[in-house]
């Protein structure tokens, strides 16, 4: 099972604090020891390595404050307590912790460990303040790598939420306006009855079973198109119902399930071909290596009388819902453009696809 990126913490935050024990510690801190001790010359590039170990050892006392202490407050946003346990922790952490780490050198020269009793022999204040600057350094970028990986866990969850919604609104839409439409044909008795119900059986298991993946190949959602079509086809068969689908990307490309079935519906729904013979309605899709083209174009009805004021408005849901999903989808790579000039409709969409 792979895990989301979201949920991965960053490596910055060790690589970080390694950086400073290495840097500020081992070397900065190393040469001010070394500065303050009177001890011979050694012709070395590194004299006297137990200062650097030295300088480990006597800044031990910081790591519960950067990773424990420091993350905890800011956490139940006690901003003042930090400030208060701060000026308090390094004033008395760092004279126990350096007074502590030169009785053990000591104890260690009188055992034979090598001239280890060239010590520093006072608390640096000036110490204190830079250990305060780096380690807090080390604790803020920390926390806020951990709030980046949260709001981004939640931004995820959040989404998941909402892909959730728009597909739950628009199974049941679907499914309104199917029902409507085999409703019509059962009491026209109409012969295409039993293959409309086998197309729409079709459709609904695409609906009910398909739509719950997060994408699906976008040779399954053209199959879906393909039947919806054939079955408004046989409910208008005077109307000319067409869709054409092609192009390299056809058979590579995925897509979220029930993308482009509110243009398809709202073109049905919208279209003159409900009361004319010769109306039409006609779609492609041409899928390139990473994009996907879709336009679909229908005779629209002459213009309705206007509604009375305070009338409910009914409708509207399928248009609503692609653009919710588009943005959810494919932010800043799609284009939906709505138009109407001569008595016809288009919708057109293009979106730019992230590679496989």
């Amino acid at each position: 099972m792979q895990t989301d990126p979201a949920d991965r913490p960053s490596r910055f935050p060790l690589a970080f604090e390694a950086l400073i024990w290495l840097s500020y510690v081992g070397l900065y801190k190393y040469s001010v020891y070394l500065s303050g001790v009177k001890i011979p010359a050694e012709r070395s590039n590194f004299p006297y390595p137990h200062l650097a170990l030295f300088a480990v050892l006597a800044t031990l006392y910081v790591v519960p404050y950067y990773r424990w202490l420091v993350p905890r407050l800011l956490r139940q946003r006690r901003y003042w307590w930090l400030l208060g346990t701060t000026l308090v922790y390094f004033w008395y952490a760092e004279k126990w912790n350096f007074q502590l780490t030169r009785l053990l050198f000591l104890k260690l020269a009188k055992l034979g460990w090598g001239n280890l009793a060239t010590l520093p022999t006072w608390s640096n204040i000036e110490l204190k303040l830079t250990d305060l600057i780096a380690f807090s350094c080390v604790a803020f970028v920390a926390y806020a790598f951990e709030q980046e990986t949260r709001r981004r866990r939640i931004e995820r969850d959040h989404l998941a939420l909402q892909m959730d919604q728009l597909k739950a609104q628009l199974q049941p839409h679907f499914l309104f306006n199917t029902l409507n439409s085999i409703y019509g044909l059962s009491l026209a008795g109409s012969p295409e009855t039993p293959r409309f119900i086998l197309l729409l059986s079709e459709l609904m298991r695409y609906v009910l079973y398909d739509s719950g993946k997060d994408d699906i190949a976008l040779v399954e959602e053209v199959a879906f198109l393909e039947n919806y079509f054939e079955m408004e086809q046989r409910k208008y068969a005077g109307a000319r119902i067409r869709f054409a689908a092609g192009g390299p990307g056809l058979g590579a490309l995925r897509v979220p399930p029930l993308l482009l079935l509110p243009l398809v519906e709202n073109s049905f729904k919208h279209g003159r071909h409900h009361f004319a013979d010769g109306a039409s309605v006609e779609a492609t899709l041409m899928a390139g290596p990473d994009t996907l083209h879709f336009v679909i174009e229908n005779d629209v009805l002459p213009p309705a009388p206007p509604a009375a004021p305070g009338a409910p408005r009914r409708g509207g849901i399928g248009l609503v819902n692609i653009r919710q999903r588009l943005q959810l989808y494919y932010p800043g790579a799609h284009e939906l453009l709505l138009s109407e000039h001569n008595g016809r409709y288009r919708a057109e969409l293009t979106l730019r696809l992230p590679p496989l």
